[in-house]
């Protein structure tokens, strides 16, 4: 911000030097001009009263303001030269030029105004831009640190009020994000320390029942018996706990939220299309959007753009990038958006498990991913009451977005 003004201030002294210099100039020119204005046209005026025109009509002349016959006794306020004519004496006042005078006050209060209006706007970017922008210039470090304790302040700014609002809605997120990961982080720790804890109970139950076997402690039919039950019930026991750990494992671990609201349809595939339409064209991918009616849907608006993206970035990934295609349909009060690629097809034995967490097909190769990104548009779907399912097509594979209308 101090160099900002510090920049302004050397900026408005420039202009007003500016502003003075090229009054000093023009002062100097017009002096100059007026000197030669007001001679040339008394020589003038001498050569028109020689010629016989002892009444000359001054109207004509911008410097010249009266003739007459000079009388020394006669006093005279303005400005004159005395000339002679013919043998007899006249004096000839002026003023200085009027028109070139009035151009300099105009260059000044144009100049003037053009100060006041450069400083009046250097102001307006500093209260309303430059020092909004410094609230936030520091927010991205300090998220990449981890520091998601500090709120921004409340800005209603009309050109960073919305960006630092969703600035520090982002932040919170983070925040609540962080909360929950701790919190997750620390019931899965709890978990496992007391189902190590369970198990080492009826395990050395059994390794004592085993080694009472072996060292030969029981001798009676009965009492084996009794021990082989015991180490089955012991056994079963643990396997409880085993399956315990398998759900806790399995459960999810992800927390998802949906705004669930009404939109348009149109709406939504405005945003799709807008998008892809020109990221699609830079790839050379061909790129088709099948004709349909508005609706008005029902669900979060932004959560299915998300699960639309999220399968046409993947048909960008895995497909051959030779065509992808949107059509839509109704059935039973949904609108069904079928996204179609080219390419490879899914293996029948891995479509059962395409929407599985960290699942990857045998068709990903060397790209990159997670597995989850499918994982979580049929979460996202079924929290709107919606549907997300693959297929394979005979040129590769289509993904079809089930959303209920309103």
């Amino acid at each position: 911000m101090r160099n900002y003004l510090s920049k302004c201030i050397a900026i408005i002294a420039a202009m007003v030097l500016i502003l003075i210099g090229a009054n000093i100039f023009v002062s100097s020119r017009n002096n100059n001009i007026e000197n030669k204005m007001y001679r040339v046209e008394a020589k003038r005026i001498v050569r028109e009263m020689e010629a016989g025109n002892t009444n000359p009509d001054i109207s004509q002349y911008e410097s010249i303001t009266k003739v007459s016959e000079y009388n020394s006794n006669e006093i005279c306020n303005n400005d004159y030269v005395v000339e002679n004519v013919n043998g007899t004496l006249y004096r000839i006042e002026y003023n200085s030029a009027p028109k070139l005078s009035g151009i300099i006050l105009t260059f000044n209060i144009v100049m003037i105004l053009l100060i006041i209006i450069t400083a009046s706007t250097f102001i307006y970017i500093g209260k309303n831009i430059i020092k909004p922008f410094h609230q936030f210039t520091d927010l991205p470090y300090e998220l990449s640190k981890g520091n998601l304790t500090v709120p921004l302040k409340e800005n209603k700014n009309r050109f960073f009020g919305k960006f630092l609002w969703g600035m520090d809605l982002l932040r919170g997120n983070l925040e609540d994000a962080k909360t929950e990961e701790l919190k997750l982080l620390k019931e899965k720790k709890t978990l496992v320390l007391s189902l190590s804890h369970d198990i080492k109970t009826p395990l050395s139950s059994i390794k004592l029942y085993s080694k009472a076997l072996t060292d030969g402690i029981y001798d009676s039919d009965d009492k084996k018996q009794e021990v082989y039950q015991n180490i089955s019930n012991n056994a079963a026991e643990i396997e409880t706990y085993v399956a315990d750990i398998i759900k806790a494992s399995n459960e999810d671990f992800l927390h998802l939220t949906v705004n669930n609201s009404e939109f348009y349809l149109n709406d939504l595939m405005a945003k799709v299309t807008d998008y892809y339409k020109e990221k699609l064209a830079v790839k050379h991918i061909s790129f088709e959007v099948g004709s349909y009616d508005n609706a008005l849907m029902a669900g979060d608006i932004d959560r299915v753009i998300e699960v639309i993206q999220n399968i046409i970035e993947n048909a960008i990934k895995y497909g051959d990038g030779a065509r992808i295609s949107i059509d839509l349909s109704e059935e039973e009060e949904c609108k069904l958006i079928r996204i179609e690629n080219t390419g490879e097809q899914i293996k029948d034995e891995e479509m059962i498990h395409l929407f599985d967490s960290f699942y990857r097909g045998s068709n990903v190769g060397s790209k990159p991913g997670s597995g989850l990104g499918l994982y979580i548009c049929r979460k996202l779907m079924h929290l709107m009451d919606g549907e997300v399912f693959a297929e394979n097509t005979d040129n590769g594979v289509a993904f079809t977005v089930v959303v209920r209308m309103a």
